[in-house]
């Protein structure tokens, strides 16, 4: 099974797969955005596109290493990524379909006075590129296509947590950490995932 994360820049999506990671008793975090930086850094400045999603090669990278792990990981694979070109969402799910993976996929909205705090709240700068995405991602995922949509406005992590699970039918273990601990392993998650040296480096 496939567990795919979609939603604007400061919706939730890494915090909730890191959160799913620790309570779906098998299960791993796979992140698209990996081939995207090593395609960056390898190509050279001539061929370069704004853009890593536009690179075929990005698709086909991901969608062959989706297949591969789901032939041989017998676990949930989590999938965190911003995708909102429906033909390329398509290009890398739709082989999965075909051999008969389960995919559910999720989208977690957000309104702008909320994507705007969340992106402030990990550090992000006003005008960067997170920030800049925020009306196309808002704009796309109004589009049926992207439905099963999650409003994360009032809801905790751990609620979104919750209703993933439901949804996909899979029991999660409980969680026994204390409030603090909860706070400490999200700066952790968002401490690793900090992307300012790979964007700007």
């Amino acid at each position: 099974m496939i567990i795919w994360l979609n939603g604007a820049f400061g919706s939730g999506k890494t915090q909730t797969a890191y959160e799913l990671l620790k309570r779906i008793e098998k299960s791993h975090v796979f992140d698209p955005e990996e081939a995207g930086f090593y395609i960056r850094d390898n190509i050279p400045k001539e061929l370069a596109i704004g853009d890593f999603q536009d690179y075929p090669m990005w698709r086909t990278i991901n969608r062959e290493m989706l297949l591969h792990i789901c032939n041989h990981y017998d676990g949930i694979v989590i999938v965190p990524m911003t995708v909102t070109n429906k033909q390329y969402l398509e290009e890398i799910t739709q082989a999965l379909h075909d051999s008969g993976k389960d995919i559910y996929h999720f989208t977690l909205l957000a309104n702008h006075e909320t994507l705007f705090k969340r992106l402030k709240g990990r550090g992000d700068k006003i005008g960067s590129w997170s920030f800049q995405q925020i009306e196309r991602c808002v704009e796309s995922f109004r589009d049926e296509y992207f439905k099963e949509h999650i409003d994360t406005d009032e809801m905790t992590i751990d609620q979104v947590v919750e209703y993933i699970a439901g949804s996909c039918g899979i029991s999660i273990l409980a969680d026994h950490r204390s409030a603090f601990k909860k706070r400490i392993d999200r700066i952790i998650v968002w401490k690793k995932h900090i992307r300012l040296f790979k964007l700007f480096g």
